[in-house]
């Protein structure tokens, strides 16, 4: 038996403490209820008494959190419709507001916040042109919507944080639309430049056929010109080996003519014994 209370005393004593205490996590706001109406909010981090039965504890997390709703369809200026898709970050205020306007639960405070969120994305799209929207003014959106939110988002016992917008875009039958509009641009400054690039290609080839033909008619001037002056040296030194002696310039002459035209065995020549072609084969002193 006294084995029984020494275990069973201390067992008791640990429910009891457990019945009539709780504790206070930093991260943590907490509310005390006594029978479902708030009794107190204000605890510090620790440990705290109750009465079991009588009071009832709600603990909610004071940390920043984030509301990443479903994307939304929205109308701009210009009745174009746009999808986006955004995210809010936000923590508990005031615990007991938020307790009041939400019962704690905390998808309902993320559905009441994201209508403000909504109809205020809403207000600001119909005021603006996608290009407004797309390429300029986001971040100016962003910031009307955090302003904004945060007012609404008082009376809910919430600050709001931040309001981001992750993404813009068409809806998927406007998107291909889009998408074909922007592929057949491309194609055609595609064109555009082959065009030019062939248009530059043909320009380069006539340039380098014209500096082709000019080189080649340079060159075969200056080979005329060589071809020339070398006839002409030939022809001065013929002349002036004909002056010193014909008859051996002209026997010179004539043993060229045989060479040139008996250069092969079929090469045959009709003649007559006595032709002048033959005469320093008939005389030995070639007259």
């Amino acid at each position: 038996m006294a084995n029984i209370l020494k275990i069973g005393l201390p067992v008791s004593l640990l429910l009891v403490w457990m019945l009539f205490t709780f504790t206070v996590d930093e991260r943590q706001k907490v509310l005390l209820l006594k029978f479902g109406e708030i009794v107190r909010s204000d605890y510090e981090p620790g440990l705290h008494w109750k009465i079991p039965v009588l009071h009832n504890v709600r603990k909610f997390d004071n940390r920043i959190l984030t509301i990443d709703a479903r994307p939304s369809s929205f109308f701009t200026g210009e009745q174009k419709d746009l999808i986006v898709d955004s995210y809010v970050k936000w923590r508990i205020a005031d615990v007991v507001e938020y307790y009041k306007a939400t019962a704690g639960d905390e998808r309902r405070a993320g559905d009441l916040l994201y209508q403000v969120i909504n109809n205020g994305l809403r207000d600001e799209f119909g005021k603006r042109t996608i290009q407004e929207v797309v390429a300029g003014d986001r971040k100016e959106i962003m910031g009307i919507m955090t302003e904004l939110a945060s007012k609404k988002a008082e009376t809910l016992g919430i600050e709001v944080i931040d309001v981001r917008i992750k993404k813009i875009e068409y809806p998927p039958q406007v998107s291909e639309s889009v998408y074909n509009r922007m592929r057949t641009g491309r194609e055609r400054v595609a064109r555009d430049i082959r065009s030019k690039g062939a248009e530059a290609a043909e320009r380069i080839s006539a340039d380098a056929d014209r500096q082709s033909s000019v080189v080649l008619a340079e060159a075969f001037r200056d080979s005329e010109i060589v071809r020339g002056e070398g006839d002409a040296t030939a022809s001065d030194i013929y002349a002036k080996a004909y002056g010193k002696d014909r008859e051996f310039y002209k026997f010179y002459r004539s043993i060229n003519a045989y060479t040139k035209n008996f250069s092969s065995r079929e090469d045959v020549i009709l003649l007559k014994p006595d032709s002048e072609y033959f005469r320093y084969f008939n005389k030995s002193g070639g007259k």
